[in-house]
């Protein structure tokens, strides 16, 4: 039997080796995160949430920056054009009425005295006031031309009185000449000095003068558009920083709540300060818009507006007064001198004159009986005019106590006016010219006093709007910066808040 021998041990086959591990597709990655994030998956968890909280808080801040930066931006603007640009040039033009106006009063006070140089203020003083006026006319022609700008009726206007006044020059100097060749006394002027004098005066009062009220008009009307836009503009601004404010405060109030109830803490301190910062901001925001809207309205009505009407007082006062010269040297129109002077004397002060015809007479009664009880600052106005708006405005204190000097010194201007007149009537032509024309007791030096007294009326509103227009710039300064680190640093300390709470879920 043959016996076969044990087979000894095989070879050991090795274990299989597990699978490698699958490396993850980033593409597929990628695409699960967007399914999760289209399903809203993200939402379900913690840090989802979380990260919805931070980005609307943070889109809440962008959008407070955006609203509070155009905001105070309008501001900037209504300061500027009001106070620096387009404000101030038009009240310069108004010099444009008044600087005219005063060149033909002097040039009829030249022609009224005659040989007689040393009568009123004198024939030297009276021509070098005709040439002042007469720079002054072409520096306030030029601030009309910058406010005109694109405007092409308006550049239009200003050119014709640059014309206009280059041919009443001429005139002037034919009438200076002829007056100057008569060698007559005063107030008996011959007649072709009369018939000059006439050409150069028709120009002044049919053409340039209502030009030059024109411009004054529509530039101002201008600035007020423009004013009413700009803090209208501030006004809503500020209204919208108000709600982007109180949307934020919630926003932030609201991922302060969520966190202290997710993860059982009462407080998130930088959450806390973020509130606060955020409420200051808007708080300081809309309290600068506010005030600067207090500021441009002051500047505006208390200022800007004043001037320009107290402005047109005087030059048509000083246009009345030189009325006065040529109703004496012109007796073939006295009657309408006296009549224009009367127009005048209406747009200036009207009283009230019941039933009374409207004539020189009455209104010196009704002037007198109307303000003889009248107190700048008390009661009831009764009377219209330049003065009457005035005096339904005025503050008491300084501005009323101008007031109550200017209306006073008007009065005296119209007394010594119809003293004048009624010499004369009388046949006493020289003796009405003696008065009308004495420089040291009679109508020149009164009415020296009541321009006295009227520009420093404008003055008192002329501190106003300087007052105002400081006040505004002073408010706005280093706001160009404030909103943009005030809105950084609320989102710093928003991303601070938040970002310990999502480290704990790495």
């Amino acid at each position: 039997m043959t016996m076969t021998p044990p087979r000894g041990p095989g070879p050991v086959r090795p274990a299989p080796r597990p699978p490698a591990p699958r490396r993850p597709d980033p593409a597929r990655q990628r695409t699960g995160r967007l399914t999760k994030l289209v399903r809203g998956r993200w939402l379900r968890t913690i840090p989802g949430r979380i990260g919805v909280h931070a980005v609307l808080c943070l889109a809440a801040i962008v959008a407070l920056l955006a609203v509070l930066t155009v905001a105070i931006g309008n501001a900037r603007d209504s300061v500027q054009t009001i106070g620096h640009d387009a404000g101030p040039q038009v009240v310069a033009t108004g010099t444009l009425y008044f600087a005219l106006s005063d060149m033909d009063a002097q040039v009829s006070n030249i022609l009224l005295i005659g040989r007689d140089h040393d009568l009123g203020i004198g024939h030297d003083e009276s021509l070098r006031l005709y040439e002042r006026r007469r720079a002054e006319a072409d520096a306030a022609a030029v601030e009309a031309a910058q406010l005109a700008g694109s405007d092409p009726a308006l550049r239009r206007t200003v050119q014709e009185v640059l014309d206009g006044l280059g041919k009443y020059e001429r005139l002037v100097g034919r009438a200076m000449e002829l007056d100057a060749q008569a060698d007559h006394p005063p107030g008996e002027l011959p007649a072709e000095v009369i018939d000059a004098y006439r050409q150069a005066t028709d120009l002044m009062k049919m053409q340039l003068l209502p030009k030059a009220y024109n411009i004054t008009l529509d530039t101002g009307a201008h600035v007020r558009q423009d004013y009413e836009t700009n803090r209208s503009a501030v006004l809503t601004g500020r209204t919208w920083v108000a709600v982007t404010g109180a949307l934020v405060l919630l926003l932030l109030i609201a991922t302060q709540l969520y966190l202290a109830r997710t993860f059982r803490r009462v407080l998130n301190p930088p959450l806390v300060l973020a509130t606060l910062a955020a409420l200051a901001l808007t708080a300081v925001g809309t309290g600068l818009l506010t005030a600067q809207a207090g500021h441009m309205k002051k500047a505006k009505e208390d200022g800007f507006d004043s001037i320009l009407q107290l402005s047109r007082a005087r030059a048509i006062s000083h246009s009345a007064f030189a009325d006065e010269s040529r109703y004496l040297l012109d007796p073939g129109r006295a009657d309408t001198y006296e009549q224009t002077y009367l127009d005048k004397s209406l747009s200036v002060i009207q009283p009230d004159m019941g039933d009374r015809p409207v004539n020189l007479e009455n209104y010196y009664a009704a002037l007198e009986e109307k303000l003889s009880g009248y107190r700048a600052g008390e009661g009831d106005v009764p009377f219209l005019g330049f003065f009457g708006d005035e005096a339904r405005t005025v503050e008491r204190g300084r501005e009323a106590d101008a007031l109550h000097r200017t209306l006073q010194a008007y009065r005296l201007v119209q007394r010594n006016d119809a003293r004048m007149r009624q010499l004369a009537s009388s046949g006493d032509r020289a003796g009405a010219v003696d008065l009308r024309m004495d420089r040291t007791s009679g109508a020149i030096s009164d009415f020296g006093a009541y321009d006295a007294a009227l520009t420093a009326l404008t003055a008192v509103h002329q501190d106003a709007f300087d007052n105002a227009i400081r006040d505004a710039d002073g408010g706005l300064r280093g706001w160009n910066a404030v909103p943009a680190a005030g809105a950084a640093a609320i989102a710093l300390l928003i991303l601070a808040g938040i970002r310990p709470r999502l480290a704990e879920f790495r």
